[in-house]
């Protein structure tokens, strides 16, 4: 049972860590600079974290810049107020998504069409054979270890942790909790969730200030990938644009 805790315990925090870290804060918004081979290591951990649900870092960029114009009107990609449940507005965000990965659409956001890719990483991880293969060593790590067949209902979660996280963040991120700000739109903070989810649902904080890289404004606030943010900025792993 241990194994199986820490086994999904460490998948969340690493998925996690990698969207909110490389995906949100390094590719969509530029909040930290960071060198060619760190950007490579990043990227690579984003793609060993993310396994099965990997997200193409550059559409990741696109989608979420969308997101940032739009922000809960219909052009918005992922606002609950425009979709009558949450498998739609998923369905949508992944339309949308697909839209940008394959090319049928592009960014206005010059920073993001000045990223960087990876084609090596991005074709792996966006192969459904090395998807599958990813699948594949969750549930071996259940059926080694898992004490009962009913543990197995958690590999769901496994192969679809990267969208999960999307998902809670946007539903639960702009319909439920508390203001700090006036910001246009419907964004919340929900703090007690935020223990999941590394800072992503101080929404409201987030849009109000869409490039500080310390997403908690408030005293009572915390952010919890900020200390890390910050000390890998103070052995220059990464140089903060802003703070």
């Amino acid at each position: 049972m241990y194994i199986i805790l820490t086994f999904f315990v460490v998948h969340w925090y690493a998925s996690a860590f990698a969207q909110s870290f490389f995906l949100h804060r390094y590719m969509s918004h530029g909040m930290f600079k960071m060198s060619p081979f760190w950007e490579r290591f990043f990227y690579l951990f984003t793609f060993l974290a993310q396994g099965s649900s990997f997200l193409h870092p550059k559409a990741y960029a696109q989608l979420h810049m969308e997101h940032h114009m739009h922000s809960d009107t219909e052009d918005d990609p992922h606002s609950p107020h425009f979709f009558k449940d949450l498998y739609n507005m998923m369905l949508n965000t992944f339309r949308v998504y697909m839209d940008f990965r394959l090319g049928r659409r592009q960014s206005t956001s010059t920073h993001v069409q000045n990223l960087n890719t990876w084609p090596l990483i991005d074709g792996l991880g966006n192969s459904l054979l090395v998807r599958i293969g990813f699948g594949g060593l969750y549930t071996l790590v259940y059926v080694a270890f898992a004490p009962s067949i009913w543990w197995c209902a958690l590999l769901p979660v496994h192969f679809l942790m990267g969208p999960i996280h999307g998902a809670f963040v946007n539903w639960c991120g702009h319909k439920y909790g508390y203001r700090n700000y006036t910001t246009g739109d419907h964004s919340k903070n929900t703090f007690f969730w935020d223990l999941l989810f590394l800072g992503e649902t101080f929404q409201n904080n987030h849009h109000r200030y869409p490039n500080r890289a310390n997403f908690a404004t408030r005293w009572f606030e915390c952010d919890i990938l900020y200390p890390a943010i910050w000390a890998l900025d103070r052995i220059r792993i990464i140089s903060l644009t802003s703070r």
